[in-house]
């Protein structure tokens, strides 16, 4: 009867002990779950919040730290440059050799693309999605053959458009031809050259041809404010930088002490619908004690409050 009532009070022990056990493994289990699901949202009453990869130049920057980046800045979009794109898919590393275009050219020309798919799953699953790719693939001194590449990988990413800086005549007619043969669009980007009417050319070339407008660079070239240029190409537009810079080819400041209308603009795209995402571009000095995702974050919180 002892060794019985022992193994019946080591069989209730135990037992507690596993159902103990369960339930904190089920408690476990449930609090991942919910964290699991826990995705980031930047899309802010109709208007899509981005960033661009560029806000984190100054911080480590390999795939799968960036798409860190944008959990904790709690943004679900991004414009992806090259770079960590291609590292990760194994390109040839930069060196100053004289054969480095070529090997990177042939590289391009042949390389597979389900790395580029892997990228995509690998942030689509995290509720990230890449809308725009920057590849340094689409210049004039590029091949057709790395400019095929960068509209297929930008393809395999889920990305709606590329995006270059606004190059000759010659170019964006290449380019306009190539992105209808690859089923691609093309987004131009101009710096303090910009006017309202320097786009028309490459627009009407190709309707594969867009505009990536920079409003911070474009209040500095043109000390005017954008809002009539965007109610005028609004349909030609296929993303659009945020920035405050100042007039006069001023400089880039915080948000809210430049001259770049960026609460006007986002409300704008509230009240009309815009559909093209808007996209952070940290570019001003980050204040001492801070960093990129702090302050990409509070650039997130200040178009919160212009779209609330």
């Amino acid at each position: 009867m002892k060794k019985q009532n022992v193994s019946r009070r080591q069989f209730i022990g135990a037992s507690m002990l596993a159902a103990a056990g369960m339930a904190l493994a089920s408690k476990s289990s449930f609090a991942n779950s919910i964290f699991a699901k826990v995705k980031p949202n930047s899309k802010i009453n109709g208007v899509q919040i981005g960033v661009i990869t560029y806000s984190f130049r100054s911080m480590p920057g390999s795939i799968e730290q960036i798409l860190q980046y944008c959990l904790t800045c709690n943004i679900n979009a991004i414009e992806l440059m090259g770079d960590a794109a291609e590292a990760y898919a194994g390109a040839p590393k930069y060196d100053n050799s004289a054969d480095y275009k070529t090997r990177m050219a042939a590289w391009r020309e042949s390389t597979l693309m389900d790395p580029f798919v892997a990228i995509r799953k690998m942030y689509n699953d995290a509720g990230v999605s890449i809308y725009a790719w920057k590849p340094n693939a689409l210049n004039a001194n590029n091949t057709d053959g790395e400019i095929a590449y960068a509209f297929n990988a930008g393809k395999a990413l889920g990305c709606s458009h590329v995006t270059v800086e606004l190059p000759d005549d010659n170019q964006t007619a290449r380019l306009g031809n190539l992105a209808e043969k690859y089923d691609m669009m093309v987004g131009y980007h101009a710096h303090t050259q910009a006017t309202p009417t320097l786009w028309d050319n490459a627009l009407s070339q190709s309707d594969h041809n867009g505009i990536n407008l920079d409003i911070g660079h474009y209040v500095a070239g043109t000390s005017s404010s954008p809002i009539d240029f965007i109610k005028k190409n609004h349909k030609r537009i296929l993303s659009m930088h945020l920035k405050d810079r100042k007039f006069h080819d001023g400089p880039n400041m915080p948000w809210g002490q430049g001259d770049t209308p960026i609460k006007e603009v986002l409300v704008l795209m509230k009240k009309e619908g815009y559909k093209f995402p808007a996209t952070i571009e940290q570019e001003y000095q980050i204040p001492a004690g801070s960093d990129a995702v702090k302050e990409v974050i509070k650039c997130r919180e200040y178009a919160k409050d212009a779209l609330s």
